[in-house]
């Protein structure tokens, strides 16, 4: 080869590669200068238009982060930005296979021509997994938009947010709603410092607020003559009564959440009903959970037979279904024990659910919050309550349920001594 034909082969070579990384990072920018010119500005104009819309909502998530989050956690946004991702790679991609053959491989040495292409190839593919990774993003984010319909009440009650937790077995063979697990999580508005009361699902006599329907109905508190007017029949009880509440209204959890929130003394923000297997599947994608096992815990009971065990430990590693098993295990146990072990799961799974866990496997979690039965948390305070969720884990979280001995007898509890242990607990919790 004389130095001439090098020369050319050189500059040959550094064309196709300008080309090549000219539209890789500005695509367009190849048509517009060596290929179609219409092209060419036509995805200039597109860049622009993205790149000033991801200016906008930088912005936006500066001012006002929650609306922003909110937004882009609508379901309908979410599939609109997938589909628009999609569309822009598969234009990224057209782009860049035309500025390759702008360049003119064929002009190139055989090898060289072959490096190139495998380099468009690579480029490609790189683009493409990473395109995939954010519409997995969206994917999740329209996952958990769909189980937050708003409707709580979003201020804050003396500088905190108060969560009722329930726990209901969806399963075909049980008739009506009837809570398994009660909680209600009292969180610090500043330090997500919190707070977990569990009210056993026998407590008998729980009062109403003077404004609910049910009051009228059980002025002296929810008791009859059969003992069955327990806190967890509240739900269908009301649904007996569906005509003396406001139309609409979903009347079972309104007169769950007004007694929860009278028997306690606070008034609550939001509730989270979760089905219990929804509950197995977000502790399978967060890869388990790890917990300090006291006693051997049975597998089965009831109806079926003991089939298996967990095993006493330090540091057990318990999948979905083994962690819901100790959690709800009724064999050989009471109630106050079963909310006791609740409650250590719970607290496990804030505990170890960290950021890197989200970030890897956001979409299972996703997935998996979908069985979130119902909830009233908004859109827009997500931000806020992720925030103080992270806070949370760093804390030790308190714990105070209402069962024997603190309250002796669940069948005639003593209210006042349950909200003045409350309000204690909250107080001690805020020195601390």
């Amino acid at each position: 080869m004389t130095n001439a034909q090098a020369e050319v082969e050189r500059v040959r070579l550094r064309r196709s590669i300008g080309f090549l990384l000219l539209s890789a990072v500005l695509p367009g920018s190849v048509q517009r200068y060596a290929g179609n010119r219409r092209v060419g500005v036509i995805a200039a104009r597109v860049l622009a238009g993205m790149l000033g819309l991801l200016l906008v909502v930088g912005l936006a998530a500066l001012i006002a982060p929650g609306a922003t989050v909110g937004f882009f956690l609508t379901p309908w946004v979410t599939v609109m930005c997938r589909v628009v991702l999609w569309l822009l790679f598969i234009g990224w991609v057209a782009l860049l296979i035309d500025s390759w053959r702008l360049s003119r491989p064929m002009e190139l040495q055989q090898r060289t021509r072959l490096a190139m292409t495998f380099t468009v190839v690579v480029l490609a593919v790189v683009m493409g997994l990473v395109t995939n990774f954010v519409a997995g993003a969206f994917a999740a984010a329209g996952n958990v938009g769909s189980v937050l319909p708003g409707g709580g009440d979003t201020e804050k009650k003396a500088g905190r947010y108060n969560i009722m937790l329930l726990g209901v077995d969806a399963s075909d063979e049980r008739i009506g709603v009837r809570a398994d697990s009660i909680n209600v999580a009292s969180i610090d508005a500043e330090t997500g410092q919190t707070v977990i009361f569990g009210l056993p699902r026998n407590m008998q006599g729980v009062p109403f607020p003077e404004g609910s329907p049910m009051h009228a109905i059980y002025p002296e508190g929810f008791r009859c003559e059969d003992n069955k007017c327990m806190i967890n029949a509240i739900w269908t009880d009301a649904e007996e009564h569906a005509d003396q509440f406001p139309e609409g209204t979903n009347v079972g959890l309104a007169a769950t959440k007004a007694a929860v929130g009278e028997t306690l003394g606070l008034e609550i923000n939001y509730y989270a009903l979760v089905d219990m297997h929804g509950f197995s599947s977000i502790i399978d994608a967060m890869g388990g959970i790890d917990l300090d096992v006291m006693k051997r815990i049975p597998i089965g009971g009831g109806s079926s037979p003991v089939y298996d065990y967990i095993e006493p430990g330090k540091g057990v590693h318990l999948d979905g279904k083994r962690a819901l098993w100790f959690a709800r295990s009724r064999h050989g146990s009471s109630d106050y024990e079963r909310m006791q072990r609740q409650k250590c799961v719970m607290s496990a799974m804030v505990s170890q659910l960290d950021p890197q866990v989200v970030a890897t496997r956001f979409v299972e979690l996703s997935e998996a919050g979908k069985d979130l039965l119902l909830t009233d948390v908004p859109r827009d305070q997500i931000v806020e309550l992720a925030g103080l969720a992270l806070e949370a884990r760093n804390q030790q979280i308190a714990s105070v349920n209402f069962m024997p001995p603190l309250i002796p007898d669940t069948a005639h509890p003593d209210f006042d001594l349950i909200r003045k242990k409350v309000q204690s607990s909250i107080k001690a919790s805020e020195q601390a």
